[in-house]
């Protein structure tokens, strides 16, 4: 553990348990708590590695079953526009994105939040589309399960279906674009010693959001995930306008 951010990799297990039950995914969480120990780069290519372990973890433990027609309507485009995120990434600087980052999570958790019951049409479309949306934040901001929630929340997937089909888009997403960050040198040498506390975090953060979402209703948590989303949002600019301002 020497040299290791003990509060970090906390933060990480907790990130891991909260996307799991939220059905966000723990990028979410992750990117712009990661911030706070690591540039934004750093913080990319950390997030990809992690949610190899964290992905397979949820396909494991939530194999009741896949909706091929998703993984296809949205997994494919979200794959393609990560991977244009991810190259797009190298374009802006840090403090550009970091911003882009927190107006975003604030803007979206407060749609959510306001629009109770917002929804998307469940066509292919709208599938292609949201993916496609989902895969460009993925790549870009290292971020992009809320908006592939949103989207798959409109085809009405039974709980577990919905998660391990998230899960293995989610995994499709960081495969392809772990590529792209190490090309850009975002993985670093010195970061790689979390990896492996990461890899355990992926599989015992969702083996708990697991063991959680029996007790609690996902519309309840929906509702607690997005105040803590949109409070993560707030903290994030808020520490842009103490850094640079």
């Amino acid at each position: 553990m020497k040299d290791v951010n003990i509060i970090f990799i906390i933060l990480a297990l907790i990130a891991e348990i909260i996307g799991t039950i939220g059905g966000f995914g723990s990028s979410v969480f992750f990117v712009p708590l990661g911030n706070f120990f690591f540039d934004f780069q750093s913080v990319l290519g950390l997030t990809a590695l992690f949610h190899l372990s964290s992905n397979l973890s949820k396909i494991f433990l939530f194999k009741k079953g896949l909706d091929k027609r998703l993984l296809l309507t949205i997994g494919i485009p979200s794959v393609i526009f990560v991977i244009i995120g991810g190259f797009l990434s190298k374009i802006f600087n840090g403090l550009f994105l970091e911003t882009f980052l927190g107006i975003f999570l604030v803007g979206l958790s407060l749609l959510f939040l306001i629009k109770k019951k917002l929804s998307i049409p469940p066509n292919n479309k709208n599938a292609i589309i949201g993916g496609s949306f989902s895969g460009l934040s993925a790549g870009l901001l290292g971020t992009g399960g809320a908006i592939r929630g949103l989207t798959m929340a409109s085809f009405n997937l039974e709980k577990s279906v919905f998660i391990a089909t998230s899960a293995f888009i989610d995994f499709m997403i960081d495969f392809s674009r772990t590529f792209v960050y190490y090309n850009n040198g975002y993985i670093h040498n010195h970061d790689l010693k979390y990896v492996p506390y990461l890899f355990v975090i992926g599989i015992l953060g969702s083996f708990i959001g697991k063991k959680i979402l029996a007790y609690i209703p996902q519309t309840k948590f929906r509702r607690l995930s997005l105040l803590l989303i949109l409070i993560i949002g707030i903290i994030t600019m808020a520490k842009l306008i103490v850094k640079y301002l």
